[in-house]
C-alpha cells in the first residue's frame, strides 16, 4: 500500500487528484492537502473584479466532491516538509506521512518585494486568488462612482502576463457599459520588453494583435517598465532602453490600479537544498520528478523553468492550464508505473494555450511546444474567442463537481481549432 499525498487543490492539483486515483492500485490511498476549503477557477477572476462573477460562481467545496471519489481530504496549510522523513508538518502541528508526494501548491505572491504593491497593506489589486478579485471588485464599484486614471499591469518578475491584459480590456469593456470610458485615463505598465511578449516571446502575432486593440480602446502602455514604489493614488516607475539603461521616470496617478505580482515559492519548501531553486521553485525532470528527492513530484506554477531569454527588465516564465493539465496526466502516469516496479515513461509536452477574454471579443493562442523554435505557432482574435471562455468555465467547472478526469484543455484546443476553422470559411 503507497500513501500518496497532494499538497495544493487549484487547476493543477484538483485534476492531480483525480487523474492520480484513475491510476494508482486499489489498495493505494490518495490525501490532498490544502489551506482553502474550496477550489477555485482562476482564470475567471478578471470577471469576479468588475462584479460580473461572484464567488459561489467560480468556487466548489473541496470535501463533498472529493469524499465522494474516495480521496481523503485535509484543509490546513504546509506549515514545512521534512523530505529525508518523507513528512510535512502542517500549520495546525499535525504531520502527515507519504510515500508519493506531489507539489501543487501554487506560489506564494511576492507583494512585500515593492513597496505599497498589493491589497495587504498596499494600494494596488490584484486577481491572482477570489479573496482579491472580490475584494478588487468593491475598489472597483467605488471608484466608478467618482472615476480617474487607472494604472494596470504586471510588475518586473511577473510570470503570467495574461491575466494584466484581460483585466485591462475587461475594464474598458465595462467602464464602455457603464458609459463612463470618456472619464478614464488608462495606463498599461509591464515589465515585458514589447506588448504581446507574455513571457513567451510571443506568440504568433500576440504584439501586433494587442498593440492594435489598446491603440483601439485608447490604453497607453509603459513596457521595460520597473515599478519602484507606490503610494496611496501615486506608482513610480522607470523605464529602461532595450540595452538596459534608464531611459524615463514615470510618476503615474491612479484611482484604481491591478498590478500582478512576482511569484516565489511557498515558505514550507524555501530554501531545502536539492529540492527547490533560490527563488523556493521546484526543481523537476522530463518526468516531473525531483532530482534529489526521486518520491517528490511537482506540477503547476510551483515548478522551476528556466526564463526564455534575458530581458531588461526581469520576466518570468507563464505555466498555463494547457501546459499544466500535460504536467499533471504525466505525472499520474509516471506514479502509477512507479507503483507497479516499473520505470517512468511519461513526458508532459508543455505546450501553451490560452483563451484571454477582453468582455466583448479575446484574443487565443497557442505555441507548440512553449518555447520557440516551434512547431506551432498560432493566434486569432474575434468575438468567438469571449464566449469560447465562458464555455470553457462552464465546462471545466461542472467537470471538476462531477469529478471527472479527462483533458480539458486538449479538447478546448480541438475546438477552438473547429471554431477558427469555421469563422475563416
Amino acid at each position: 500500500m503507497a500513501e500518496i499525498v497532494i499538497i495544493g487543490a487549484g487547476v493543477g492539483g484538483l485534476p492531480m487528484a483525480y487523474d492520480m486515483k484513475k491510476e494508482m492500485r486499489n489498495e493505494d490511498s490518495i490525501t490532498v492537502i490544502s489551506n482553502n476549503s474550496y477550489f477555485q477557477f482562476t482564470p475567471s477572476n478578471p470577471w469576479a473584479a468588475v462584479g460580473w462573477r461572484n464567488r459561489e460562481d467560480i468556487t466548489i467545496d473541496l470535501e463533498p466532491v472529493l469524499t465522494k471519489q474516495g480521496i481523503k481530504f485535509i484543509c490546513d496549510g504546509a506549515k514545512r516538509l521534512h523530505p529525508d522523513d518523507n513528512k510535512i508538518e502542517l500549520e495546525s502541528g499535525r504531520e502527515v506521512s507519504y510515500d508519493y508526494l506531489i507539489i501543487a501548491t501554487g506560489p506564494e505572491l511576492a507583494f512585500d518585494e515593492i513597496e505599497g504593491l498589493g491589497p495587504h497593506g498596499g494600494f494596488t489589486q490584484s486577481v491572482c486568488s477570489i479573496d482579491h478579485a472580490m475584494v478588487a471588485g468593491e475598489k472597483w464599484e467605488e471608484f466608478c462612482k467618482n472615476p480617474g486614471p487607472i494604472v494596470v499591469g504586471a510588475v518586473q518578475g511577473a510570470s503570467c502576463y495574461g491575466p494584466a491584459y484581460e483585466h485591462a480590456m475587461i475594464m474598458d469593456t465595462d467602464l464602455r457599459k457603464r458609459k463612463i470610458r470618456d472619464k478614464v485615463q488608462m495606463t498599461f505598465v509591464t515589465a515585458e520588453p514589447y506588448v504581446g511578449h507574455l513571457g513567451l516571446g510571443g506568440v504568433g502575432d500576440t504584439n501586433g494583435m494587442l498593440e492594435r486593440e489598446m491603440r483601439h480602446r485608447h490604453i497607453k502602455w509603459i513596457c521595460n517598465a520597473k515599478t519602484d514604489k507606490v503610494e496611496d493614488g501615486k506608482m513610480y516607475v522607470t523605464e529602461l532602453t532595450d540595452t538596459g539603461e534608464e531611459k524615463a521616470k514615470h510618476e503615474l496617478d491612479f484611482g484604481f490600479s491591478m498590478m500582478l505580482p512576482a511569484f516565489r515559492g511557498i515558505p514550507a519548501l524555501m530554501g531545502i537544498d536539492g529540492l527547490v531553486n533560490p527563488r523556493g521553485f521546484v526543481t523537476v525532470d522530463q518526468h516531473q520528478r525531483n532530482a534529489k528527492y526521486q518520491n517528490i513530484f511537482s506540477v503547476g506554477v510551483c515548478i522551476a523553468i528556466a526564463p526564455l531569454e534575458a530581458t531588461p527588465v526581469p520576466v518570468g516564465v507563464p505555466k498555463t492550464g494547457y501546459m499544466i493539465e500535460s504536467m499533471v496526466a504525466a505525472t499520474a502516469g509516471n506514479i502509477g508505473e512507479l507503483l507497479r516496479g516499473m520505470e517512468p515513461s511519461h513526458h508532459p509536452t508543455w505546450n501553451a494555450f490560452c483563451l484571454a477574454d477582453f468582455g466583448d471579443k479575446g484574443v487565443a493562442f497557442m505555441a507548440e511546444p512553449q518555447n520557440p523554435p516551434r512547431n506551432r505557432n498560432w493566434a486569432s482574435e474575434g468575438k468567438w474567442v469571449h464566449w469560447a471562455k465562458i464555455g470553457f468555465e462552464k465546462y471545466f467547472m461542472r467537470k471538476i463537481r462531477k469529478g471527472q478526469s479527462e483533458p480539458f484543455f486538449e479538447k478546448t484546443v480541438m475546438k477552438t481549432l473547429s471554431l477558427t476553422r469555421l469563422k475563416n470559411k
